[in-house]
């Protein structure tokens, strides 16, 4: 029997997934992906694949997983097997100057970024963006992890002479054009299956750290939420407006991201900076059911995926 595979690294973040799947009665099995070998002469099972590896796996003591992730896609792609999020998804979740670079080829405005691989070199990249304040961020980082607001050049000195700055995983550090949100919220809008599900306002002020999902709400340490409850810090956007849906649903078609999320900035103009494309989205349970429509993105995606595995069965019954 066809099956619902669920590869990923973090068993906190597919609870909810597994009641969509329960709750539809959905067939469905999981890779985690730490506990697993592969026979790469071996044909993988039929089914559909969703490709759930984040960035932040290295947070989580699973620094390789994205790796081995990136083997199985190939693995699977190279026998033709239906895959939510492949290799070009996973290409982007790990890589944010990647990303910057796909939003250009669809004239999606993001901040100005710098690119550097070695940390001596920082501060040129400064002096060649020219503009203040500015963010320091690694390529790979995942949860807001290690992303620094500095006001000047000096204070970026100061901090890599007493090591201060973290590490970059790939080695690669970006600077970036700091864009202050108008209102002190960033926004995330998610699609499943390329379509718009909807938009979630979070409060930026306490810092960088942003993930939703309900996992990150145990600690401080990840989602910080320090002036503000956990319900003003997530809210679902109602009658939401923007211009640049239909061409963010164009651009994560593109990249084979079936299920994702773009989140950007407004500054004081409107003007709309998307600053990350999220390729493993988790979604706050709190800021849903307080909406009008209380759209649940984890029954989304399992009804998505479900829709996808009988368009799978389907065509086998044509070819029979």
């Amino acid at each position: 029997m066809k099956k619902i595979y669920v590869i990923h690294e973090n068993n906190d973040w597919v609870i909810p997934l597994r009641a969509g799947f329960e709750k539809l009665n959905l067939p469905y099995e999981e890779w985690f992906i730490n506990d697993l070998t592969l026979d790469l002469s071996t044909t993988p099972p039929d089914g559909i694949f969703y490709n759930r590896m984040s960035a932040s796996a290295h947070t989580r003591d699973h620094r390789y997983a994205p790796e081995m992730t990136a083997n199985i896609l190939a693995w699977l792609e190279r026998h033709g097997r239906a895959v939510i999020n492949g290799r070009r998804a996973l290409q982007l979740e790990l890589r944010k100057s990647e990303q910057y670079v796909s939003l250009q080829q669809f004239d999606i405005p993001h901040p100005k970024t710098i690119i550097s691989n070695h940390v001596e070199s920082l501060p040129k990249a400064v002096d060649q963006l020219n503009k203040f304040p500015f963010i320091l961020k690694p390529n790979r980082g995942g949860k807001g992890a290690g992303v620094q607001l500095f006001y000047s050049k000096e204070s970026l000195i100061q901090s890599i002479e007493n090591n201060d700055i973290g590490e970059s995983l790939d080695g690669i550090w970006l600077v970036q054009e700091y864009v202050k949100p108008a209102n002190g919220r960033i926004v995330r809008a998610e699609f499943v299956g390329n379509r718009f599900l909807y938009a979630v306002s979070i409060d930026a002020t306490n810092g960088f750290q942003l993930c939703p999902s309900d996992s990150c709400q145990v600690s401080d340490a990840f989602c910080p939420a320090d002036q503000k409850s956990p319900s003003d810090k997530f809210v679902i956007l109602e009658d939401y407006k923007n211009a640049a849906l239909e061409k963010y649903a164009t651009f994560l078609k593109a990249n084979n991201i079936g299920v994702g999320a773009l989140e950007y900035v407004e500054d004081g103009h409107g003007n709309k900076w998307v600053y990350d494309v999220n390729t493993n989205t988790n979604y706050n349970s709190r800021a849903e059911n307080k909406s009008k429509d209380q759209k649940q993105g984890m029954i989304e995606i399992a009804k998505f995926l479900g829709s996808e595995l009988g368009e799978l069965s389907k065509k086998d019954l044509k070819r029979a």
